[in-house]
């Protein structure tokens, strides 16, 4: 009882990240977050103060869902673009709450296992995590597929939060990219 207290207390202040050869590494949890909100709340702060929004649609059972909560979503370089730069939005596509967006309501489709809104943005290419990028009017700028580590992540969220998806084409801003 005394030793899981002790676990809970550290892994409330440390994140324990267990290898596959069972070495246990103790990284510090950043002290800010990803303010994380619903889909409806982003619209919201949108309409008020217009940002892009991020959009991270995931199930409850994604491994690689949870291992970008674990290490991608934790780097402070990501943790502070997109605080900055993006509402950011967590969506379970399997959520079965009555989501409104543009006079139009989403809901869960049985058949499909998943609310409309995340088949609508994934076009009904349901794989996880994916993540979608709308402007300020709400209008889809990509879908990006798969599991993202911080130095694939970055260069993209910098991609829309700078507007150069305006000016120059992906292939382009990819080459000038330090890898």
């Amino acid at each position: 009882m005394k030793l899981s207290k002790s676990i809970l207390i550290l892994s409330s202040v440390f994140l324990i990240n267990i290898s596959c050869n069972g070495q246990a590494e103790i990284k510090a949890k950043p002290s800010v977050e990803i303010q994380w909100m619903s889909f409806e709340q982003a619209v919201v702060k949108s309409n008020v103060k217009p940002k892009k929004i991020f959009i991270d649609i995931s199930t409850s059972w994604c491994g690689w869902c949870k291992k970008m909560d674990a290490s991608t979503f934790q780097d402070s370089s990501v943790i502070r673009l997109m605080n900055e730069s993006y509402y950011a939005v967590r969506l379970d596509a399997e959520t079965h709450d009555t989501i409104h967006f543009q006079e139009k309501i989403f809901v869960f489709k049985p058949e499909y296992k998943a609310n409309e809104l995340a088949l609508a943005l994934l076009g009904g290419k349901m794989s996880y995590p994916n993540f979608i990028f709308m402007d300020e009017n709400f209008a889809l700028l990509t879908p990006l597929a798969g599991f993202q580590t911080v130095p694939q992540l970055i260069p993209v969220l910098n991609y829309f939060s700078k507007d150069l998806y305006k000016t120059i084409k992906w292939e382009d801003y990819e080459k000038t990219i330090e890898k």
